[in-house]
């Protein structure tokens, strides 16, 4: 009878012990874990349509503030620097990219989570947020865009007085310097 009594605390210890930790504490997602979730979310694709709305962006910001500094500027030479940003674009690794976030996503997520939010995003519910987060990003960037040329035009005002004093700094300097050599 003691021995049961005593079997039985052994078993309800490590029944109890067991239940109380979180499913998959330990287990770590593998490298194939994270890429299925980058496959079910569809990374590498919006990773190319985010990188396609921001390039956009960006070449708009950018044929202002050179038309603003330049107006001389010519479309040719836009259409060159459009060429550079495109080129640019294209030569981006993205699979090298996502290689390099797979031990990130590792070190943040258990192998419950992925499958979990693998799960949530082979759902409908999922599937679309995935869907509709593209228009969402470029409608976000969108109406962010007013707000970015203003901290642009600011930041540009800034290192141009500071150029100014530099220079100005500069021939302030008594000549003595030189005369000295």
């Amino acid at each position: 009878m003691k021995r049961c009594l005593v079997l039985l605390a052994l078993i309800l210890a490590t029944v109890c012990t067991t239940l109380g930790q979180p499913a998959g504490v330990d287990a770590s997602a593998s490298r194939e874990d994270i890429r299925r979730l980058f496959d079910v979310m569809h990374i590498r694709d919006q990773m190319k349509q985010v990188m396609d709305q921001v390039l956009k962006q960006m070449k708009s910001m950018n044929h202002e503030q050179i038309k603003k500094h330049d107006p001389q500027v010519t479309d040719e030479e836009i259409a060159k620097l459009d060429a550079m940003s495109d080129q640019y674009l294209k030569d981006i690794p993205i699979d090298g990219m996502l290689d390099d976030m797979v031990p990130v996503y590792q070190k943040h997520l258990t192998k419950a989570d992925v499958d979990a939010m693998v799960g949530f995003y082979s759902s409908p519910t999922g599937q679309k947020i995935l869907t509709e987060m593209p228009a969402m990003t470029a409608e976000g960037l969108q109406a962010m865009q007013p707000r970015m040329r203003k901290m642009m035009e600011e930041a540009s005002e800034k290192m141009e007085k500071m150029t100014q004093q530099q220079t100005e700094k500069q021939k302030a300097k008594p000549q003595s310097d030189t005369k000295k050599q």
